[in-house]
């Protein structure tokens, strides 16, 4: 068995602005910086493989959380918002015209206009993560995060999420050859 240690990146000034960011590459904010700085992994993870999402956001956590640069892993690489990125997700909310859903109502095949589905990370997810050889920590974004929980979990993107990504916290998938379960607990990264 593989254990699999999911960390959302650091916030952004996009993050703090409501705006989504998906593909768009948009780096860590000084007081994010300044936070991941005073962090580290927990104790239990500093031998395990360090793989980041491409984006610089997500490769600034792993450096600063881990203390060496991340391998690049591409598949991480978070979900394409096409013509929404770098839009307020509030607004688009607010006008029926826009095509724009809350999670609760995507299912795997919602689509945004130009993106990608969550069905896309999924097919692209799923085969990264089998061939994991060893313990590994992903820093990745939270779309990313998303479908790999919900094949952990069963969850459809119908309905709520049975589980709600905090940052500054790892989240555990043990992975045994095609199945993935999520562990009962959290990790939380501990102060230098």
């Amino acid at each position: 068995m593989i254990r699999l240690a999911l960390l959302r990146h650091g916030h952004t000034a996009w993050n703090r602005e409501g705006r989504l960011q998906g593909r768009s590459d948009i780096p860590l904010d000084d007081d994010a910086r300044t936070e991941l700085g005073a962090l580290s992994l927990p104790k239990g993870w500093h031998a395990a493989d360090l793989v980041s999402s491409p984006l610089t956001r997500a490769v600034q956590t792993a450096t600063l959380v881990a203390g060496h640069a991340p391998r690049i892993e591409p598949s991480l690489i978070e979900m394409n918002w096409g013509t929404f990125e770098g839009q307020h997700g509030a607004e688009l909310a607010k006008d029926p015209a826009s095509g724009f859903r809350h999670i609760e109502d995507w299912g795997w095949d919602y689509c945004p206009p130009g993106g990608e589905p969550p069905s896309a990370l999924r097919d692209r997810l799923i085969p990264w993560a089998r061939d994991l050889e060893r313990d590994t920590v992903a820093i990745c974004h939270i779309g990313t995060m998303r479908v790999l929980l919900a094949l952990a979990t069963g969850w459809q993107f119908e309905g709520p999420a049975p589980f709600r990504i905090k940052r500054n916290r790892l989240f555990i998938l043990h992975i045994d050859g095609d199945t993935l379960t999520l562990a009962p607990d959290v990790e939380r990264l501990e102060r230098r």
